[in-house]
Order: C-alpha cells, then sequence, then structure tokens
C-alpha cells in the first residue's frame, strides 16, 4: 500500500455498532474514519472524522462517498454493488471486494457456491416464489429464507405443513433442510492482500429462539481439537476459494453425528467475535484493519475463558433507552460493557454487549448467567 496505515482515509457503509467498534479501532492507528449511514442519529455519528447520512444501497450516493476515501470496506452487506464495482474500475481499494459482497447479498447463490467447492452444507433447493413451494418433492419440515435483504432472524421461518406454506415468504427463496444440530458454531477466519490467512479459535453460540438471535457466546470451545480443527480447516477453505480480503465469518451447525455443516457468511466483523476485545490478543476489528490494509496479521490466541451476551431491547419497551442493573453488574471483576450508542429501544433490539473474562471457564459462564438476569434494557 503507498500510504502508511495512518495516512489513509477509511470509508464505512454503514454506521452501527461494527463501524463504532472499528472506528474505535482504527484510533490507536490514527486512521481518518468517514461513515456513510442513512440514519442522522447513527452509532458512528459523533466518532466519525466525516459523517454523512445518506443511503447507502444508491448508487450516486455511494459512488460519490467512495471516492473521498482512500480504502471502502462495509459493515453491512446490503449496499450498493454497482457504485463499489465502478469505484474499483476506477483504482479505489475496496475489501471485501465488491464480488464477494455480491455472492454473499443472495444465500441461493452463497449455498451453490458451497455446493461447487465441496463445502459441507445441508441440502437445499432454490424456488422464485411460494406459489412452488406446493409441487416442490422437499420434505417438512424445512427451513424458508429469503434470499435477500434477511438478517438477525429476520427473513427465515420454519415451515412445517402445508398451512404454513400458505403464509410463506413471497418471492425468492432458499429452502434447507432442517438439521437435527447439537451445537451452533462459529469461526472467524482473516486473509489479507499477500494471502495470509488466520483463524479466530471456534466458538459455541446459544440463540434466543423467539428473536433468533445470538445470546450468548463461550470462548473458547470444549469440543475436541480435531472438531476444531476441521471446523477451522473449512473457514480456510472458504476464505481461500472466495480470494476474500478482510474478515469472514463462518456460521456453522455440528450435527448430533458429528459432522460439521456451514450455515452462513458474513464478510465482516460480526457477533460472534465480539469477545474478542477483551478475550484475544487480537480484537476482530483490529484484525480486519491489519487485513484490508495488507499488514501482518494478529495473534488470535484467546487470553482467557471468554463469555459474550447480547445486550437486547425488553419486551413491552419502546423508547428512549435506560439501562436496568447497570452498577450491579459492573461491580463484578471480569466484566466489560459496550452500549453501541442507540438512543431508542425496542423489544430484541441490538443495543450493546457485555464480556465476561476469567481463568476458571465456569465461574465465567457463572458470572454471564448473573448479568444475563440482571442487566436489562428497558424505556
Amino acid at each position: 500500500m503507498a500510504k502508511q496505515i495512518s495516512e489513509l482515509k477509511l470509508g464505512i457503509l454503514g454506521g452501527g455498532q461494527l463501524g463504532r467498534m472499528l472506528i474505535q479501532e482504527a484510533v490507536n492507528y490514527n486512521v481518518s474514519t468517514l461513515i456513510l449511514d442513512p440514519d442522522p442519529d447513527a452509532p458512528c455519528k459523533n466518532l466519525a472524522n466525516y459523517f454523512e447520512c445518506g443511503s447507502i444501497t444508491d448508487f450516486d450516493t455511494v459512488y460519490n462517498f467512495g471516492k473521498k476515501a482512500d480504502l471502502i470496506t462495509i459493515e453491512i452487506e446490503k449496499v450498493n454493488i454497482e457504485a463499489l464495482e465502478q469505484l474499483e474500475k476506477e483504482g479505489k481499494l475496496v475489501f471485501p471486494q465488491s464480488r464477494v459482497i455480491r455472492l454473499i447479498q443472495d444465500k441461493g447463490i452463497q449455498k451453490q457456491f458451497f455446493k461447487e467447492n465441496d463445502i459441507p452444507t445441508s441440502p437445499f433447493q432454490l424456488v422464485n416464489g411460494k406459489a412452488e413451494l406446493v409441487n416442490v418433492n422437499f420434505p417438512f419440515p424445512y427451513m424458508l429464507k429469503q434470499r435477500r435483504d434477511g438478517y438477525d432472524g429476520k427473513g427465515v421461518m420454519k415451515i412445517e405443513n402445508l398451512y404454513d406454506v400458505e403464509n410463506a415468504f413471497e418471492g425468492p427463496c432458499l429452502m434447507e433442510e432442517l438439521v437435527d444440530f447439537e451445537k451452533e458454531i462459529a469461526v472467524i477466519v482473516s486473509r489479507n492482500s499477500n494471502g495470509d490467512v488466520k483463524t479466530f479459535p471456534m466458538v459455541e453460540m446459544e440463540f434466543n429462539a423467539e428473536a433468533n438471535l445470538v445470546e450468548f457466546l463461550i470462548s473458547p470451545s470444549t469440543y475436541p481439537a480435531d472438531v476444531q480443527e476441521r471446523a477451522e480447516k473449512i473457514a480456510c477453505q472458504i476464505a481461500s476459494a472466495l480470494n476474500i480480503t478482510g474478515l469472514l465469518a463462518v456460521e456453522m451447525f455440528i450435527t448430533k453425528n458429528g459432522d460439521i455443516l456451514v450455515n452462513e457468511l458474513a464478510p465482516r466483523p460480526h457477533n460472534s467475535g465480539h469477545h474478542t476485545i477483551e478475550g484475544n490478543f487480537v480484537s476482530q476489528f483490529e484484525q480486519h484493519l491489519r487485513a484490508i490494509c495488507n499488514l501482518p496479521l494478529g495473534d488470535t490466541r484467546s487470553r482467557s475463558n471468554a463469555v459474550m451476551i447480547n445486550l437486547l431491547g425488553e419486551k413491552g419497551h419502546d423508547g428512549v433507552a435506560k439501562y436496568q442493573g447497570l452498577e450491579k453488574i459492573m461491580a463484578i471483576d471480569g466484566v466489560y460493557v459496550h452500549l453501541y450508542g442507540k438512543k431508542y429501544t425496542k423489544p430484541f433490539r441490538k443495543m450493546g454487549h457485555v464480556t465476561i473474562v476469567d481463568q476458571n471457564r465456569e465461574h465465567a459462564i457463572e458470572k454471564a448467567n448473573f448479568v444475563k438476569q440482571t442487566l436489562k434494557v428497558i424505556s
């Protein structure tokens, strides 16, 4: 890279909590950050060197914003690809590359990529709309996912019978065999332009069944070393096949018979890596910066056991956010609170996260359960 990292203007499409935590890391390298987000009160607004309120899906807005930066990255996949492609043609660095974002924007194309590259995943079928569901030969129950724009549990539904078919999504969808899994896991892999690759240790996740969001994450995993090695090998295989520059979160299932199946990808910092800020020698956010700037990748080893809890808005609360129980949990050693700067809460909205670190795994889990029961986001 012609410029040193401290001379760069980094453009970030999206100004939510991921962008906010990326900025917090960029400050350490004196990187100037430019943010584009449609929300005038986005969490990044007061942290970025330059903030622009505008659409990240509009060609002209993204293109003109990108021209202001030396290097462009994303914190959400729902961006205007055509604008990024044009910027790349004009010599701008875009990481992850626009072709990678295009592939991952469409869950159907993503699944076909798995199949073509011998990456283990659940059986699937693509349909153009719910009218086709009546005639397909696919056993109940199955999962139905909208091919585009689904996130944080949205755009996903379980189809158990013909009645559910009648209430299914309209438009192009992906049908997936329902996986009888033992555990949901994730591996974050980083890759720079030189082709250097490093993985963070595999983590185990527990989901909020009602919101379909990660609620509880434990690192490092206690699965046998051979299972963790298989998961990390799959993540590296995908990063290599994509030829990606940046960070890639690979969400997977461990089935009850010991198979590992890839569920979905995210080409950016991810919820399954928040614990790395306190729990690992390098955080996912610093690693993303290192990767996209083609610098040596950092030490991904765990410092200690870490448990991450997503702080979600409570049911029945919609309004200005208040944090109940904050002082109680801050009195506990090893508890680190991250609030995302969102003024308003609503049910299941991601308002922050808490990481608990402890050399004793069981103690970390006990503290995490106390935090989960004590800290509430209300209005």
